[in-house]
């Protein structure tokens, strides 16, 4: 298992934003991810457009995880319509 950290960008709409993250647990969750902590940023405004959107929810995942499945869980993120953006970045020891 190897440490990640997992920044994430969901709506700013409450119902949404909760869908989201739950939907992001419940992926790790079934990849056999530990969430060692979760850190939200704030509300920020967006660099670019995405999704048709100017703001976002940052939350920071640190999370360990097979390098493995770094892939499949990337393709079920991209099936989330509630997470704007994501990246993996690992963490070294």
């Amino acid at each position: 298992m190897r440490k990640y950290e997992l920044m994430t960008i969901f709506p700013l709409e409450e119902d949404l934003s909760k869908n989201g993250i739950e939907a992001v647990r419940t992926t790790l969750a079934s990849f056999g991810a530990e969430i060692q902590s979760e850190d939200p940023f704030g509300d920020r405004d967006l660099t670019y457009e995405v999704k048709k959107r100017n703001r976002g929810r940052f939350i920071l995942f640190n999370i360990k995880v097979n390098p493995a499945k770094i892939l499949e869980i990337d393709r079920q993120f991209k099936l989330n319509a509630n997470l704007l953006k994501f990246m993996f970045v690992r963490v070294d020891e």
